[in-house]
């Protein structure tokens, strides 16, 4: 049996990893992303205050990984989404139907004692290549 490849996926229009990690793996034809904060990927600064504005900053950084690792948000097929608090799940998920539209890999949502550089949602992915 051939050994799996596994390839680190690295790319400047999403933020850089802010600890020993990868922004994202791709391992055996599938996509493994790091979660993703609301930073902007030139800055490093917290986008928005709102978890619906974070949420927007965090699928445009997770879409620009999915990109550099050959996929898309459209191969998605499982999300975990981290939020600060449960009350905000309306808001992420109006922002979150926007960038996946008709197509709606499965889903596990939960709430987070905190996140990362106090932001109010956290999400990562797992999809396929479509190479």
């Amino acid at each position: 049996m051939a050994p799996k490849v596994v390839s680190p996926v690295m790319t400047d229009r999403a933020p850089k990893a802010i600890g020993p990690y990868s922004q994202a793996i791709v391992s055996d034809g599938t996509v493994f992303t790091a979660g993703q904060i609301a930073l902007d990927p030139k800055t490093g600064a917290i986008v928005g205050t709102s978890t619906a504005e974070q949420a927007e900053q965090v699928l445009k950084n997770l879409d620009a990984i999915l990109k550099a690792a050959g996929s898309s948000l459209a191969l998605v097929v499982k999300t975990t989404v981290y939020l600060l608090d449960m009350a905000d799940f309306p808001a992420m998920n109006e922002v979150y139907a926007k960038h996946f539209g008709a197509h709606k890999p499965a889903r596990t949502t939960i709430q987070a004692a905190a996140l990362p550089k106090a932001v109010r949602v956290e999400i990562d992915a797992i999809a396929r290549v479509s190479r």
